[in-house]
């Protein structure tokens, strides 16, 4: 049975760029929803005499809402799409392990689909160090 070293290593790369980007997401969706939500508050303090009146604690609690708003919103703005398109290459690779594996007549076990996947990146990676 092949190994599951590779798949490890793809994951933790994987992992690794989902986290990178949920981190730039967090970061520019939180500093824009905190610049909209203290915008948000002086207007209100401005122009409503009633919100005029509140407390800073209730101003600050609104401004710090929609910054926590737009981290989750930033966040998942760049962690979708990501997770989009590895599903999609995912998919299509096993797309292409079941197919080439039912021409040889096996069946497309999780096991032969990670066997097919390492004696495939092993051919590319030969393929690349012959043309170098």
């Amino acid at each position: 049975m092949p190994s599951r070293g590779a798949e490890n290593i793809r994951r933790a790369e994987q992992q690794q760029k989902a986290y990178d980007l949920q981190w730039r997401g967090a970061i520019e969706g939180a500093l824009r929803w905190t610049v909209y939500g203290a915008i948000a508050c002086a207007a209100g303090h401005f122009y409503w005499p009633l919100f005029r009146r509140q407390t800073w604690a209730l101003k600050g609690f609104i401004t710090s809402s929609a910054s926590v708003t737009g981290l989750i919103v930033g966040a998942d703005n760049y962690l979708v799409p990501y997770e989009q398109d590895v599903r999609r290459v995912e998919n299509s690779i096993r797309r292409q392990a079941r197919n080439d594996l039912a021409r040889q007549g096996k069946i497309a076990t999780e096991g032969e689909i990670r066997g097919w996947r390492e004696a495939r990146e092993k051919e590319d990676a030969r393929g690349d160090a012959g043309s170098t």
